[in-house]
């Protein structure tokens, strides 16, 4: 049998790709960017990226998504279509469904959506998924950064062994970190560029590359020690909004039975120059974060074997209010107009989860829908942002509903307007005056004035 003469073996071993040219490649403006998924997160950052004078390949798999975007055409309210065009125009931004692509860019950034199953519990479909689309394309030298929302230790426990099963090393072929988005729909004062960014990186080189780019691309960078604590970060700022909305939630029902308005008590209270910060109540929470995000951690929490109470209990008064709002209506109704839920008319105000958005994701509206009609109210919307309801995986019965006009002969056909969220455009005073009986679950009465016997706060 011949011996094999290993020291006179040759391996030829691929270079170690240079963090610094990269980095200078990032500082030069030279390095392409890829963003896989182009929704609420994932189009402002493309954006912020073509401004910043970076090229820019947006991916994903919504084919008639990728073509409008193409045609310089937003589907989102608050980003302009004339800041898509200019990007397409220039050169700077295009969008494709072709991930083969995905071996082009220097730098990958992640913001696909991160929801629950049913069970509460996390669903990394879109993340997996993802990585496995990398996975084949990915080179040496390439940035991977992970934007999702998610539980501490996905970077590292998830993505980390998909991008190593091709053989590649993080911190030595490519580089990974984790960037939590911190988009907020609709607010002027902070857009993307305008919000500090937190930066954990796989490593010490990772995160150098990590903070190079998104320096360029914000006002901020906030480096961490880790993926895992940039993603802890990302769920104690939603938990924290959490928390607190529960417990302005749970102190709008205990003070509305003592006869105190909580409104009044907050506005009195956030006049405390410290130790006060004002949240306030709602019919429910919405949007893709706050609801969502808490149940990542209490999930991972249970693989240590310790309880999230206070999250748990919190989520529990949040996803409560929907009904405490229609048992609210159908008081009022008893009260004021001597009949009941069934059979009345019930004209909600605002499908968004937010004013002056048109995002609806998770918005507490659409169970109102379902309460009311399982009551067998008659019930119908109004929305100028969202004129036609789309398809949900919680609420897929509402799909193809359409938003009514809003006029005075209108509001007078119903036996209740319920305000679900309070868009600036709605004339309140032409509600107000028209209205048999008004129910409101963000205070827009009161801000323009209204206080009367048939407006009912809930």
């Amino acid at each position: 049998m011949a011996k094999t003469n290993v020291a006179s073996a040759s391996v030829t071993l691929a270079p170690k790709p240079d963090v610094n040219v990269l980095i200078q490649a990032i500082k030069a403006r030279k390095a392409k960017i890829a963003i896989i998924g182009l929704g609420y997160v994932g189009i402002p950052l493309a954006l912020a990226g073509a401004k910043a004078g970076f090229s820019i390949i947006g991916f994903d798999i919504d084919e008639p998504r990728v073509a409008q975007l193409n045609r310089g055409e937003s589907f989102i309210k608050h980003v302009a279509s004339t800041d898509i065009g200019e990007a397409v125009k220039s050169g700077q931004f295009e969008a494709t469904c072709d991930f083969r692509r995905l071996s082009q860019p220097d730098a990958i950034l992640i913001c696909v959506p991160t929801p629950l199953t049913k069970y509460r519990e996390p669903d990394l479909t879109y993340v997996v998924d993802t990585a496995k689309a990398i996975a084949p394309r990915l080179r040496p030298g390439q940035l991977v950064v992970l934007e999702s929302t998610t539980y501490p230790g996905t970077t590292i426990e998830v993505l980390k062994p998909i991008f190593e099963g091709t053989g590649l090393k993080s911190g030595v072929d490519f580089f990974l970190a984790f960037s939590p988005e911190r988009e907020d729909p609709g607010n002027p004062s902070f857009a993307t560029a305008a919000i500090p960014k937190v930066v954990g990186g796989d490593g010490a080189e990772a995160l150098s590359v990590a903070l190079a780019l998104y320096g360029q691309l914000v006002v901020k960078t906030v480096p961490v020690s880790s993926p895992a604590t940039a993603e802890a970060v990302k769920l104690m700022e939603n938990i924290f909004r959490s928390v607190n909305i529960a417990l302005v939630n749970e102190l709008k029902v205990v003070y509305g039975a003592m006869g105190v308005d909580i409104w009044e008590v907050i506005e009195a209270a956030r006049t405390k120059p410290f130790g006060f910060m004002p949240f306030y109540p709602g019919p429910g929470l919405g949007g893709h974060c706050i609801p969502i995000d808490p149940f990542y951690l209490t999930w991972k929490a249970r693989e240590y074997d310790l309880a999230t109470r206070f999250i748990e209990l919190a989520g529990q008064i949040n996803t409560g209010m929907p009904r405490y709002v229609v048992d609210r209506l159908a008081e009022a109704l008893d009260r004021q107009l001597r009949r009941g839920l069934n059979g009345s008319k019930v004209l909600v105000l605002g499908l968004a989860y937010k004013k002056n958005v048109d995002d609806m994701r998770e918005s507490p509206s659409l169970k109102l829908i379902e309460l009311l009609e399982e009551r067998r109210a008659s019930v119908e919307y109004h929305d100028p942002f969202i004129p036609v309801i789309p398809k949900t995986r919680e609420h897929a019965p509402l799909a193809g509903r359409r938003s009514i006009a809003l006029n005075s002969e209108i509001v007078a056909r119903f036996d209740c307007v319920l305000i679900a969220t309070d868009h600036d455009s709605v004339d309140y005073e032409m509600v107000g005056k028209c209205a048999k009986l008004i129910v409101d679950t963000r205070n827009a009465c009161a801000r323009v004035g209204l206080i009367a016997p048939n407006i009912v706060k809930a």
